[in-house]
């Protein structure tokens, strides 16, 4: 079912974080090895993209969750399958694996509530991070000419994760927690030009940057209107926020996207900001209070959590906007 459809009729629940989840099953390093990788030569422990391999259960049952609190789209666990990311742990090999192998975990998961209840389709979001190198910035303070990649190289690595996510069966693109929009215009580039390439039906695009302080700008100084003007050339679906800020501090921010966006706009933020100890304290009855008070005012079509939110804080979420009508697409004028 076309989601384009749903979104006109009701505000979209999007699911919750992953890492906060993955840290309540205490796993160690035997866990994420699993069989096939018990000899690998580094440590990695904390490569949760791995676990849609070694314990593909657990990521499949933590999708069941966040779809049982009420969420209509599920993001795979692939925040940093991509080659480039994945040199961490000198596991470049596997990136085209890890993708397919998560998206078929949240197909399956979204399969089986979609079947529960076929008047709400759920959707699988293949989730493509921000890599951990970045074009726009140089890494090193005495030399600012200097890249750690190039723009064909991020764009490569993306192509490749796209080309994994389609073929696992995701329903939608979603770029998100963008600091850098050099890096999100390799994704945008990839996407394209997998879907040209390959003559399959395009998917959706959404897109989400991250406003990373109260300056209202990206990591690598946009404000949020040069953000959204520097990507809205690829039509995508939605574009929105998460990471980095609570609801409270995000909301100027939201506000100003929805008043600019052609678009469908999404918001998922933090369960506030973190403590002392990088642990969220942001009750699921606060961060639905937020977010309802956006819904009222019209801010938002898609909504959910990022860091440290749970399927708790997604039930509150959506059982708080379920009955409000969702911000209405602008009427733009045509250009003469």
């Amino acid at each position: 079912m076309d989601i384009r459809k749903q979104l006109e009729k009701r505000i979209l629940i999007i699911d919750g974080a992953m890492g906060t989840m993955i840290q309540r099953y205490k796993l160690e390093e035997a866990d994420y090895r699993g069989e096939r990788f018990k000899d690998w030569h580094l440590d990695v422990k904390g490569n949760n993209d791995l676990l849609c391999l070694t314990q593909p259960h657990i990521i499949e049952e933590i999708h069941s969750q966040y779809l049982e609190a009420g969420a209509d789209i599920i993001e795979t666990n692939t925040f940093s399958s991509t080659t480039i990311a994945m040199a961490d742990y000198e596991m470049q090999s596997l990136a085209y694996e890890l993708n397919v192998a998560a998206a078929k975990c949240g197909r399956r998961a979204a399969d089986k509530y979609t079947a529960q209840d076929p008047s709400k389709p759920r959707y699988v979001a293949g989730a493509i991070g921000p890599l951990n190198k970045t074009l726009s910035l140089s890494p090193d303070v005495n030399n600012p000419g200097f890249r750690a990649l190039t723009f064909d190289e991020a764009m490569t690595a993306y192509y490749e994760q796209v080309s994994g996510l389609v073929d696992g069966g995701v329903d939608i693109i979603l770029i998100e927690t963008i600091f850098d929009t050099l890096n999100a215009k390799a994704a945008i580039y990839a996407t394209k030009k997998y879907f040209q390439d390959t003559k399959k039906p395009e998917l959706p695009i959404m897109i989400s940057g991250t406003i990373t302080d109260a300056s209202g700008r990206t990591l690598s100084g946009q404000t949020l209107e040069a953000f959204y003007t520097s990507v809205a050339h690829a039509k995508p679906l939605s574009i929105g926020l998460n990471c980095a800020l609570g609801a409270a501090e995000m909301r100027p921010h939201i506000e100003e996207l929805s008043q600019i966006a052609a678009c469908f706009t999404s918001a998922y933020p933090n369960a506030g900001l973190p403590n002392a100890m990088g642990e969220y304290d942001e009750l699921p009855e606060q961060t639905a209070h937020f977010i309802e008070e956006w819904a009222e005012q019209g801010f938002v079509n898609i909504v959910g959590g990022c860091c440290g939110t749970t399927p708790d804080h997604i039930r509150h979420i959506a059982d708080h906007v379920k009955k409000i009508t969702p911000r209405p697409l602008p009427v733009l004028e045509e250009a003469l």
